[in-house]
């Protein structure tokens, strides 16, 4: 192996310092994309899919469980999948293992879900087998998947859902873009409203708060309520009004 050279502290800190410039950059064209994804054009979804899930039937309205933003990762576990049925794919389990405590992003008014083909019950006992017991899992029933580019190959959607109940795709990923999934903040990224923090470049109107505020221990949001407090906080931070 050809390893580089072992230098002093001073030029090791020296080195670092010079790619510390390349990172920042590499940092600030991160969100410079991630602003233009959200100023994506939407489009509308007219379909209605859908699922089995652990509930009973259920329609992609019902996968947002009430808020606004909806991430969905296409996990190929089903007939035809190498390893069925004891086991899924390979790489899509390798991004089951990297996805963070889901209380996060349901704090940001976002919820993951995964689907695939395989039946409720095969699903639950892989679930159970895996440690992925708070990723809801749903059932694929109909064109889905092809609609929405993930009948071959995996693939995450999001939407978003607006007051009136409508719904609309907003962003697509696959492939290696697949392997930054996991954190809070690869999957806030690519949604339509983003990580909703108030140093974010988003188009005016977006709801928003201070970074670092909003964020707890995952056993402590409250859930209903942790999203609307923090942006009337804000709010009343802008008027002048904040303990007021």
């Amino acid at each position: 192996m050809n390893m580089p050279p072992n230098v002093s502290l001073e030029d090791w800190h020296a080195a670092r310092e010079a790619l510390l410039v390349k990172e920042k950059e590499l940092t600030r064209a991160r969100d410079a994309l991630a602003a233009e994804r959200r100023r994506m054009p939407r489009l509308a979804v007219d379909t209605d899919y859908e699922f089995d899930g652990p509930n009973g039937k259920a329609s992609l309205g019902d996968l947002f469980q009430g808020r606004r933003q909806l991430v969905v990762y296409r996990f190929f576990f089903e007939p035809g999948v190498h390893g069925w049925p004891e086991s899924g794919c390979r790489g899509c389990s390798f991004v089951a293992d990297q996805v963070a405590n889901l209380a996060h992003l349901n704090a940001r008014d976002t919820t993951l879900v995964f689907v695939s083909r395989a039946p409720q019950a095969d699903i639950k006992r892989w679930k159970a087998r895996m440690g992925w017991d708070d990723i809801p899992w749903y059932t694929i029933t109909d064109d889905f998947d092809k609609d929405f580019d993930v009948d071959e190959w995996h693939g995450t959607n999001a939407f978003y859902r607006d007051d009136d109940g409508r719904i609309f795709r907003t962003y697509f990923i696959d492939k290696r873009g697949d392997e930054a999934m996991g954190s809070t903040w690869a999957y806030l990224d690519i949604t339509a409203l983003g990580r909703q923090e108030d140093w974010e470049d988003s188009p005016d109107g977006y709801p928003q708060t201070k970074p670092y505020g909003w964020w707890n221990l995952h056993d402590e949001y409250d859930e209903a309520t942790t999203f609307e407090a923090a942006l009337s906080a804000a709010a009343a931070e802008q008027r002048g009004d904040r303990g007021k």
